[in-house]
């Protein structure tokens, strides 16, 4: 940093551009970190809300002929709900991780925003296609089962296997969201 006098008083400026810091701890650190907050709960929750959506139109459909099963065939919904659950712990963990410049030097990693960013992606990703593959197994999945009630272990279990994608991004998300890089100092 340098120092400079202002009306003899030494006032402390943030680094030059150039200088080392910022091949390392650069301005834009943070920014990676919230777009990987912001990516893990916007693609976890358009899969939480298609997987809602899809199954929920096929408990509809099915709550027509045969409204006893309507409860019972409302597990699909209750599982997309659950990944949007994923990309919002991911989310608050990221966000309440970065850091914000002190003094004009930066506190946030450049690996730290990078790690933040995508652990983020793979856990909004995740959550997108388990969501997807819930939405598409539990229309199809309720609707038969109200055909022929032996195919509801079945269902289940396919649902059970769709929300592990989700779940696989979660814990992959969380291990690299929990990566920290060097400190961010001058000179160093």
């Amino acid at each position: 940093a340098q120092h400079r006098a202002s009306g003899g008083v030494a006032v402390k400026m943030s680094p030059a551009l150039d200088d080392p810091i910022y091949d390392k701890c650069s301005p834009m650190a943070p920014f990676w970190g919230f777009v990987g907050a912001a990516n893990a709960l916007i693609f976890a929750n358009m899969g939480a809300a298609y997987g809602t959506a899809k199954s929920g139109m096929g408990i509809q459909i099915m709550g027509v002929s045969k409204p006893e099963l309507v409860m019972k065939s409302v597990i699909p919904v209750v599982m997309a709900g659950v990944i949007g659950i994923y990309g919002l712990i991911i989310a608050v963990i990221i966000g309440n991780k970065v850091a914000p410049n002190q003094g004009g030097l930066p506190q946030y990693s450049n690996f730290e925003g990078y790690a933040s960013f995508a652990g983020g992606m793979t856990c909004g990703l995740s959550g997108l296609s388990a969501g997807v593959a819930i939405g598409i197994a539990g229309d199809t999945g309720v609707r038969a089962s109200a055909q022929q009630s032996k195919l509801f272990v079945g269902m289940v279990l396919i649902l059970i296997f769709s929300e592990a994608l989700g779940l696989y991004g979660l814990i992959v998300g969380l291990i690299l969201a929990s990566r920290n890089g060097k400190p961010c100092e001058l000179g160093a």
